[in-house]
């Protein structure tokens, strides 16, 4: 990607996903577990992800992504959940990714997974107590459920990227 191209494309890919954060806070969901929410931003890290010659272009389109949001709606607490979070989840992704093994459905449900164990880690240190982690039985399921689902989404936009 010729470098006016791709700065074009990242500014693009970020802007998207941190339209997506501001509208899912819009988004009532009674349904989840407290503090659960589904990530729609993700989708467009998935996309980053596969489309982006690098997975480092795509991890600056996430931590973009994460400092401005915090810097928007959050503060200095939401911008080390999102980061604990969001890099565990990233980590794992890029890993399941290379190994060529997961399809974007499975790695996306990873990253959904980990999102929460990365937020629970983070929190279990700042408190000082693993007990936080009781809660995995309620979030893990909803991080697999919304990451199943955000990668379902990301494999039907690709297929039409791929295409262009």
């Amino acid at each position: 990607m010729r470098s006016t191209k791709k700065l074009v494309y990242l500014a693009l890919l970020t802007g998207q996903s941190l339209v997506l954060f501001l509208l899912e806070g819009l988004i009532p969901l009674p349904f989840l577990a407290p503090g659960a929410k589904l990530g729609l931003a993700n989708i467009i890290t998935l996309i980053a992800l596969y489309t982006l010659p690098r997975w480092q272009d795509a991890a600056l389109v996430l931590f973009l992504r994460i400092v401005l949001a915090s810097l928007f709606g959050g503060g200095p607490t939401i911008l080390l959940y999102s980061l604990s979070g969001g890099l565990m989840s990233f980590a794992a992704m890029v890993l399941l990714q290379k190994s060529g093994r997961f399809s974007p459905l499975g790695i996306s449900s990873a990253g959904g997974f980990c999102h929460h164990i990365g937020q629970l880690l983070a929190a279990s240190l700042a408190i000082g107590s693993p007990q936080l982690f009781c809660y995995l039985p309620i979030l893990g399921p909803c991080g697999l459920l919304t990451g199943f689902l955000l990668g379902w989404t990301a494999s039907k936009i690709l297929v039409h990227i791929k295409k262009s």
